[in-house]
């Protein structure tokens, strides 16, 4: 008799963001007779987000880590893994990476590691201590993998991550969920006070450092004070709960913005959202594949992203979209400024986008190339044959 073989997640945290979406996306999406899941938070999990889980025999274990080393975790995640008796950890990003011995003493037979992206405070992983550690765990694990093409040649050139643990994974998005707007939709999210006879600036994010909303809405003054003709026009959006949120209502505060700009925190009505929005814009300092630029592509929206990380590899320069430098207010108000004086290019663009999802981004695909890295690296390392039963097709 064989035993479904499990998947353990290790995140920092599960909550309102990219990386935790598609998480939740894959997990419901994966045939379960594949394989079972389990989510371990380092420190704790959202309750309203952990609904979006599907699969009613999803567990999710919060060890409620401290700030610091917190040795402790590294014991009672050991301990964990040893009653769970994983197939699998996948842990995520940085903030989990130092795991992958606890993993190993646990017994754990394959364990992979995910670059989805990088904190604020090292946006191009330039931080000596951060990458010493990253290049301290590559033995312990099978595969450290990255979400776009610029982290995969960081992980390599920088990281030292060979060429047989190294792949690249990217972000798939669902494109009937994330549609254009139709002329039977209701125009925008319950409760958004802007209507169709606005002309709306958005985004969908985590409030935080890494986010750099504080430009976007630098910018969109700057377009209001550049469009005098469309200023009582304009409106701009910013979807997402944070740390930073309370700092970004003060800092819209502080410029006589709070009329104009919309700041509704968390939502589970994205769709609904984008589908409110004529452009999207995309202020980041560093990221992986950007999931919320890919929803609003899907969506139909040009996107105005900054050229940072896997940014580029997403937003097509004057076909999709226009990329700006990062932290330059007046670059990204005179790109936004385009699209408000030309509505048949920003059609034209979003029209490009949604192409551009449908033909490179799928969800299916997304969910296939994690599945088969599930597979093939359980068929080689788990000995017990038959313990392990390949799902790829």
């Amino acid at each position: 008799m064989t035993t479904t073989p499990l998947i353990v997640h290790l995140i920092y945290r599960l909550d309102f963001g990219g990386l935790e979406t598609l998480l939740v996306e894959r997990i419901n999406r994966m045939p379960a007779a594949c394989y079972r899941h389990a989510i371990v938070c380092l420190t704790d999990a959202n309750p309203a987000f952990a609904q979006k889980l599907a699969r009613p025999d999803v567990a999710i274990h919060a060890l409620h880590k401290k700030a610091g080393l917190a040795l402790g975790t590294h014991v009672t995640l050991w301990r964990l893994l040893r009653r769970l008796r994983p197939a699998v950890l996948h842990s995520y990003n940085l903030s989990a990476v130092e795991y992958g011995p606890v993993a190993l003493l646990a017994g754990v037979p394959v364990r992979i590691n995910g670059a989805h992206g990088r904190d604020a405070d090292d946006p191009h992983g330039t931080n000596r201590k951060h990458n010493a550690l990253r290049r301290l765990m590559v033995p312990f694990y099978d595969c450290c993998y990255a979400n776009s093409a610029a982290m995969e040649a960081w992980n390599r050139t920088v990281i030292g991550v060979p060429e047989h643990k190294s792949t690249l994974l990217a972000n798939g998005i669902d494109a009937e969920r994330f549609r254009p707007r139709a002329t039977d939709d209701g125009f925008a999210a319950d409760g958004c006070p802007y209507g169709r006879e606005h002309i709306v600036i958005g985004t969908v994010g985590r409030i935080q450092a890494v986010k750099d909303h504080a430009t976007l809405v630098d910018a969109f003054a700057l377009l209001r004070a550049r469009l005098q003709r469309q200023r009582g026009q304009l409106r701009l959006v910013i979807a997402g709960d944070g740390p930073l949120l309370e700092t970004l209502r003060a800092k819209v505060a502080a410029a006589g913005l709070q009329d104009v700009v919309w700041l509704p925190g968390a939502r589970t009505d994205v769709p609904q959202i984008l589908r409110g929005l004529d452009v999207f814009a995309m202020s980041s300092i560093a990221e992986g594949t950007p999931g919320s630029a890919l929803e609003a592509m899907a969506s139909a929206l040009p996107v105005v992203g900054t050229r940072v990380g896997g940014i580029p590899e997403v937003v097509d320069n004057g076909v999709t979209g226009f990329l700006v430098p990062p932290v330059d207010p007046e670059a990204m108000a005179a790109a936004l400024e385009q699209y408000v004086l030309s509505p048949e290019l920003a059609a034209q663009h979003g029209a490009a986008g949604r192409e551009r999802v449908l033909r490179r981004y799928s969800m299916t695909a997304m969910v296939a190339a994690y599945q088969g890295l599930y597979d093939s690296l359980c068929e080689r390392k788990i000995k017990t044959r038959g313990a392990v039963t390949s799902c790829a097709e």
